[in-house]
């Protein structure tokens, strides 16, 4: 019997032996499938393609042969620069001119004049060339440290505001998008830039250049990029320090790599995309900077305190002491002194980061030489936030902003990237700590098998694990339909205009896809009205933005009301444009409606002082179709939106239709 219990004991062993090395080589698998998704976010976060562009030469950049429908390109090289003289459009020709390179700070530009520091106040100009007119927008980075911008002398971005010293001078960090008109041929982009506020001043990173939907695609990227590793960061950081204070044997690792996440997520909110600024753009620079230093001088003696809770043995405690001591004694000159000071100390700690990093990777390799447990695992993770924090200290550093050592962005493309490194590395641990649930889950495995063979109420055992697992299911899926409600409840709301409660633009281009599948399948005509209230830029200027806002919800709802059929709907297609889809409606049908939606809204008799109506009117365009199989809905828009122009340009307040034939008979014309 007891020869029995021992070959039955020892089966089990060698059962729980085979699945440690499955598990094994599926840890090794998870991390290669960790590595492969997130090492490309590292070359891929700039959101620019790596071809070659051009770059400006005494102050001129030729982008004639770029197609901004397809391409970004970064306005990098030699600007026009004017030291201590904040010039206007029209004033640069005027004045002789010095060449900077951009990106880079003014601090050790060198002139007749002298070398500058980071103090003062310039205005760069740049002409770039294009070979045809286009709508072109700017993707601004955060400049040091108030700006104002213009193209072609209109006045689009601005952030803090420019002046001569340091007591008119409001120093903010604000990235922007910003869209204006092109023309042909020459056209001069002319920046403002003043800083009394940090070491470092001018234009540290590159302005791109691209086309509205590129710009805007490339910004959100950006936004959705940060918003995932900040969430990420956030709270697997939150995780850990929970864990740290329920667990009944302390582990302090979790605790120090819980607070070095968040510290990590934190920083991620105020550097690249600058987001915190979008929800609080009037909370103060000083503070700000404050945070985004403390993040940094924090994060290192942290960090160092998390490796050495897990190999407390290959760590000198003088060292680890000394990075504790240093890292509040900067601390405390962050909290105490004003940035303009502190961010000239930010250089000697940023020497002392990379020596303490250099010791880390030096201890690393000793412990991977003895082969610790997860040594390899862990160390990988370490490899990625190590590179990552190093390209960061060496990318933000005056080393890199000096003009004499631009050459060094050769190899530095892009910082911001120790968020990156963080999250590579909180993935890795936490598959480490996947690991060591499953190895406690083995030894659970054992215990439950021995425990079977001296179980006398089994079936008992797993009649109440069945009963406990239906209910869970039953929970699981009550809470899975519940979640179904709610996404069907969102995605109502995510159709709907906020502001005017009409459909929009979003639920439009659903809508008539559906429909016109519809209209070719039982060969039904489908007309479409596109309204514009006429003179709505005078109606704001005027009556301010928030009486536009009334203006419009009223229209909206006037609208909605007016159309009595289920098949039916008004969209508002952005700005002050509505859109109205008649399905099955003909040409009387189309223009009977139009001209009822026109009076209904004249009728409101809202006061508009900027119209020679003295009250808001709107134009519409409208048109009919019968869709087939080799027609498009867009051809409907088109036509639709050339009648709309024709009711302009006669007048406005009026109605206007236009058939497809005319249409293209009329686009004929024109090409």
């Amino acid at each position: 019997m007891i020869k029995k219990m021992l070959k039955e004991n020892n089966e089990i062993m060698t059962s729980s032996e085979a699945t440690k090395e499955r598990l094994l080589r599926w840890n090794s698998k998870a991390l290669i499938v960790i590595i492969i998704i997130t090492l490309p976010l590292l070359g891929g976060c700039s959101g620019l393609k790596s071809y070659h562009y051009p770059k400006a030469e005494t102050g001129i950049i030729d982008l004639t042969q770029l197609q901004f429908a397809n391409d970004v390109v970064l306005l990098d090289g030699q600007w026009e620069f004017y030291w201590n003289r904040l010039l206007r459009p029209g004033e640069a020709e005027t004045h002789m001119a010095g060449y900077i390179d951009v990106p880079g700070s003014w601090n050790k530009y060198a002139s007749n004049e002298g070398t500058y520091t980071g103090d003062g106040y310039a205005t760069y100009r740049l002409t770039f060339l294009i070979k045809e007119d286009e709508r072109l927008a700017l993707k601004i980075p955060r400049l040091r440290t108030a700006y104002k911008l213009w193209v072609n002398g209109e006045l689009i971005a601005a952030a803090g505001s420019v002046g001569i010293d340091r007591d008119t001078v409001i120093p903010q960090y604000l990235t922007k998008v910003s869209f204006f008109d092109a023309h042909q041929g020459e056209n001069e982009i002319l920046i403002q830039v003043s800083n009394f506020h940090h070491r470092i001043g001018g234009m540290t990173e590159s302005l791109k250049l691209g086309g509205e939907s590129q710009i805007i695609d490339l910004k959100l990227k950006s936004i959705v990029f940060e918003f995932t590793i900040f969430g990420s960061l956030i709270c697997i950081g939150t995780y850990h320090i929970v864990l740290f204070f329920f667990r009944r044997k302390k582990d302090s690792s979790t605790m120090y790599f819980g607070l070095f996440c968040i510290l990590i997520g934190i920083r991620t909110m105020f550097g690249g995309e600058c987001f915190f600024f979008y929800l609080f753009p009037e909370f103060s620079w000083e503070i700000t900077h404050k945070i985004l230093t403390l993040t940094y001088y924090l994060g290192v003696p942290i960090m160092l305190m998390f490796f050495v809770s897990i190999f407390p043995e290959y760590f000198n405690r003088y060292i680890v002491k000394t990075a504790q001591i240093i890292g509040g004694i900067f601390a405390l000159i962050v909290i105490l002194t004003p940035a303009r000071f502190f961010t000239v100390s930010n250089f000697l700690y940023q020497i002392w980061s990379i020596c303490v990093i250099i010791y880390i990777m030096s201890v690393f390799a000793k412990i991977l030489i003895n082969k610790e447990d997860d040594s390899w695992f862990i160390g990988l993770g370490v490899l990625a936030l190590l590179i990552s924090s190093i390209n960061d200290i060496v990318f933000f550093s005056p080393w890199m902003n000096n003009n004499e050592l631009v050459f060094l962005r050769t190899f530095l493309k892009i910082g911001n990237l120790t968020s990156i490194g963080q999250f590579i590395f909180a993935s890795i641990n936490s598959f480490l700590i996947l690991k060591r649930f499953s190895d406690s889950l083995e030894k659970e495995e054992v215990m439950i098998a021995k425990l079977t063979e001296i179980n006398t109420h089994l079936d008992e055992l797993v009649f109440q694990r069945t009963k406990d697992l239906a209910e869970s299911n039953q929970k699981i899926e009550n809470q899975n339909l519940e979640l179904e409600r709610k996404n069907r409840a969102l995605m109502r709301l995510s159709f709907k205009d906020p502001l005017t409660g009409v459909w929009n633009r979003r639920k439009y281009n659903h809508m008539i896809e559906r429909e016109w599948r519809r209209c070719i399948r039982y060969q039904r005509p489908i007309a479409l009205l596109f309204l514009d209230i006429d003179y709505f830029k005078g109606f704001n200027d005027f009556y301010g933005h928030m009486a536009g806002d009334e203006c419009l919800t009223k229209i909206g709802k006037v609208l909605k009301n007016s159309l009595s059929r289920s098949t039916d709907m008004v969209a508002r297609y952005g700005g002050e444009e509505f859109i109205v889809l008649l399905s099955e409606a003909g040409k009387e049908d189309a223009i009977k409606t139009a001209e009822m939606l026109r009076q209904k809204i004249e009728d409101l008799k809202i006061p508009h002082e900027k119209s020679p109506l003295s009250y808001v009117t709107v134009s519409i365009g409208c048109t009919f179709s019968v869709p087939d199989i080799n027609s498009a809905y867009h051809n409907l828009f088109t036509t639709a939106d050339k009648a709309l122009y024709q009711a302009k340009d006669a007048g406005r307040n009026q109605v206007k239709f236009l058939s497809e034939a005319n249409c293209r008979a009329t686009l004929g014309q024109v090409d």
